[in-house]
């Protein structure tokens, strides 16, 4: 009878133990698993505050590209930013830091924040003061161009009154006669029985041409090169004439005809030239021949 009680309390025990074991077993699984649970809740925490600083530092890098008047603040403030980052990839990502890394991090985002605002609304005014600035350079850009065109047309128009101003030289002509004791003139084509040759010429109207003394240069070069008249020579800048006579002319805006003899001596017949200069610059030629 007191063995049976014996193995009835035994048995007892034994549940009791087993009861209690199981316990301990349950409670351990549980707190293995809540640990578990709040270490990969901790750690995608960590993940998150990770990538929003990452992007928080690439709106730094933006707005630092922009190069305004913030720029260093910027700089330094990503720095910051940077700085939290590396700390919070080195913790070990319990609790209590994860509460003082995201309480730093909303501080330097709200710091973040204001300073974009700012930043931004420089950017704008960069923005309007550029636009402004290129409108001035394009009204800039448009008087140069009407003020390169009205000097190009005043100095067209100034090339054009100098044209038109010169005057033009017209019917050179050359006759030889044979001068009579009498004072008769005879026309003839022997060089041998010329002794001066007439030359006549016309200045045409121009009444925008100056008026006053015209000074012509006539040169008459005979088959032989040779000059002949007086001989004399002048310069004109860079350019040297010898010429036969020199002839001025009262000129005063209307048509004037010239005409002057050149006596000649023992010439030879041939070709023969007549240039006519107006301050060394040849305003009209032409040629004649003699037997």
């Amino acid at each position: 009878m007191e063995n049976q009680k014996s193995n009835s309390s035994l048995k007892a025990i034994i549940l009791v133990l087993a009861l209690l074991l199981l316990g301990s077993l349950g409670y351990m699984y549980k707190m293995s698993t809540d640990n578990q649970t709040s270490e990969n809740k901790l750690m995608s925490e960590k993940d998150k505050l990770n990538e929003e600083l990452q992007a928080s530092i690439a709106k730094y890098d933006e707005a630092i590209a922009a190069n305004t008047e913030l720029s260093d603040e910027l700089s330094a403030e990503r720095e910051k930013l940077v700085q939290l980052k590396a700390e919070l990839e080195k913790s070990q990502g319990d609790a209590a830091a994860m509460r003082k890394f995201k309480d730093n991090y909303a501080r330097l985002k709200r710091e973040m924040d204001n300073l974009m605002k700012e930043n931004d609304a420089l950017k704008k005014q960069n923005t309007t003061l550029t636009t402004q600035r290129d409108s001035t350079q394009v009204v800039l850009e448009d008087t140069r161009k009407v003020r390169d065109t009205l000097v190009a047309k005043n100095e067209n128009l100034a090339k054009t009154v100098e044209r038109g101003s010169k005057l033009s030289v017209l019917n050179l002509q050359t006759t030889a006669v044979k001068q009579r004791s009498s004072g008769k003139q005879i026309d003839t084509d022997k060089a041998s029985r010329a002794d001066v040759l007439k030359i006549s010429f016309m200045i045409a109207e121009n009444q925008i041409a100056k008026s006053g003394d015209k000074t012509y240069h006539i040169q008459v070069i005979d088959s032989k090169n040779n000059v002949l008249g007086d001989k004399k020579t002048e310069s004109f800048g860079e350019k040297t004439l010898t010429y036969s006579f020199e002839k001025t002319v009262k000129y005063e805006n209307k048509t004037v005809q010239v005409a002057q003899d050149l006596p000649v001596k023992d010439i030879e017949g041939g070709t023969f030239y007549v240039n006519i200069f107006d301050k060394g610059e040849l305003v009209s030629k032409t040629s004649f021949t003699l037997r």
